[in-house]
């Protein structure tokens, strides 16, 4: 029996000729014939080596021609077998720790201007949120807010599908029109989960992603710009791959602030996640490995520093960066230095 899935969309399976969602991973090494089988199953709601080997890097979505949305099915089936066979305990740990507040305490806020979504790390990114850029911003954070897409990298699409309609609410409640997403992952959220997903977001809502804010910024205030002449190599993270239309972003706002993005191998559609999730899998030494292989393309390429969308990521990889000589900074924070800010 098929499996039913709201997000994913086979329509198109039987059209692809390389099985793009396979064939590209960068994890799994599958022939065609062998990703044509295996898809079969999981269309058929079976068990597949697939679902274990993933390590929820997203970006079968992305090489996905027809926008079918192939993860969504790995993850739906992921919960159904356990694939990854996670410590009970470890995971309801978690599922607690992020639990939405039962009341939510609302803000005085102006509903006709942005509102800056914090997101449940406001303490650990406090420093990234100084400046010109945020200063005149309301904001919001918390649980409350918090997007929990991070239960894809746990095979628990449930608990997302579950407290999706609870954040929304938060949201209408506290009457944000525009909320502008600190974090990668609520962007993709509110744009691209949702949406696959057919839950409906609040009337008038709209998100923004923090590089649209940031470039909308730097344009209205060119005069106050110092070019940094820098070159760069920038690091995509998993969400990233569900929004890609945000590299335009990327690219316009180093052009502003004067900065190079090198032409590397693990780039763009070609890039390599930061591994964060490979130790839960009992892939150490496969996340060190892609570490090793994606910092050394930056250097290889003549980078000076890594730039980052998400906090996690950089966290993440800034040992290895470090080791390697590279500095590191979010993109946000390049930007902050550029209006002539000191970012320590």
């Amino acid at each position: 029996m098929k499996i039913d899935v709201n997000m994913f969309d086979e329509s198109n399976c039987s059209k692809c000729e390389n099985i793009d969602c396979l064939t590209r991973c960068q994890w799994m090494d599958i022939d065609k014939e062998t990703a044509r089988k295996e898809m079969e199953k999981m269309i058929n709601g079976e068990d597949s080596f697939v679902l274990k080997d993933c390590v929820t890097c997203f970006a079968c979505d992305e090489y996905c021609p027809y926008n079918s949305h192939p993860f969504d099915l790995k993850t739906e089936l992921q919960e159904k077998y356990n694939s990854y066979n996670m410590p009970p305990q470890m995971v309801e740990m978690t599922i607690g720790r992020y639990k939405p507040h039962d009341e939510l305490r609302l803000k005085e806020i102006d509903p006709e201007k942005p509102v800056l979504n914090k997101c449940a790390f406001p303490r650990t990114n406090a420093k990234n949120m100084e400046g010109k850029l945020f200063e005149n911003l309301q904001y919001v954070s918390g649980l409350s807010y918090f997007c929990n897409l991070l239960y894809h990298h746990v095979a628990k699409d449930s608990v997302i599908k579950e407290r999706a309609p609870i954040i929304l609410e938060n949201i209408k409640k506290q009457g944000i029109k525009e909320m502008i997403c600190f974090h990668d992952e609520c962007y993709g959220f509110y744009t691209s989960y949702c949406k696959r997903n057919n839950i409906e977001l609040p009337k008038d809502f709209k998100p923004i992603h923090l590089f649209e804010y940031v470039y909308g910024y730097l344009k209205d205030h060119k005069s106050e710009i110092n070019k940094l002449n820098m070159k760069i190599a920038y690091q995509r993270s998993c969400s990233n791959r569900f929004i890609p239309e945000i590299e335009k972003f990327v690219d316009n706002i180093c052009e502003l602030i004067g900065v190079e993005r090198v032409k590397r191998t693990y780039d763009r559609e070609n890039a390599l996640c930061c591994t964060a999730p490979f130790a839960s899998f009992g892939k150490v030494n496969l996340g060190k490995q892609a570490q090793n292989k994606n910092i050394q393309d930056m250097v290889d390429n003549g980078a000076e520093a890594c730039v980052f969308v998400c906090p996690m990521c950089q966290e993440t990889m800034n040992p290895k960066i470090a080791e390697k000589g590279l500095k590191s900074f979010l993109l946000s924070d390049l930007a902050r230095m550029a209006l002539g800010e000191e970012i320590s």
